[in-house]
């Protein structure tokens, strides 16, 4: 194998446009000073007040000791509150603090133009092409990642 063959391999391919798409997101969300994983999970507490820190994990993929760093940065930035459960004070509760919730209504247009950026260079039919198969692609892998997405998190906590 040759290094330009490198070049070629989808894994290469998807860690080179994971790369570009932190980029875009960082450059667009600096007036915020927000990650794309901040992001994501602002946008997640905000949906499932009182979610707590391993449901969290489940719904936007991402491991749980990284996301528990995430979420110290994120307190001590004052865009979330986190609180002991009333059913098991062990367990911390997540919601968004008047902060997070002004961070975020302003971040959101800002992620947008970000994820737009990202597919600017194809053309509009490509990019509907390239969004599906992306989508098909990590749906249909989604147990071969170290944190698979867990939708259903959300709804077995409703349940309980």
């Amino acid at each position: 194998m040759a290094m330009d063959d490198i070049y070629h391999m989808p894994g290469h391919l998807i860690r080179r446009a994971q790369q570009i798409a932190v980029s875009l997101f960082l450059e667009e969300c600096a007036p915020v000073d927000l990650t794309p994983v901040q992001f994501a999970a602002l946008v997640t507490v905000r949906d499932n007040p009182g979610i707590d820190a391993t449901r969290l994990s489940a719904l936007v993929a991402f491991d749980r000791s990284t996301l528990g760093n995430v979420l110290e940065r994120m307190e001590a930035k004052e865009l979330i509150q986190r609180s002991g459960s009333k059913d098991d004070k062990r367990i911390k509760v997540l919601h968004l603090s008047p902060k997070g919730e002004r961070i975020l209504e302003e971040a959101g247009p800002l992620a947008q133009r970000a994820q737009e950026r990202i597919l600017a260079p194809l053309a509009p039919e490509d990019r509907e092409i390239f969004m599906r198969m992306l989508g098909q692609l990590v749906e249909l892998n989604n147990e071969a990642s170290r944190v698979p997405l867990r939708l259903d998190a959300v709804r077995s906590s409703d349940a309980a």
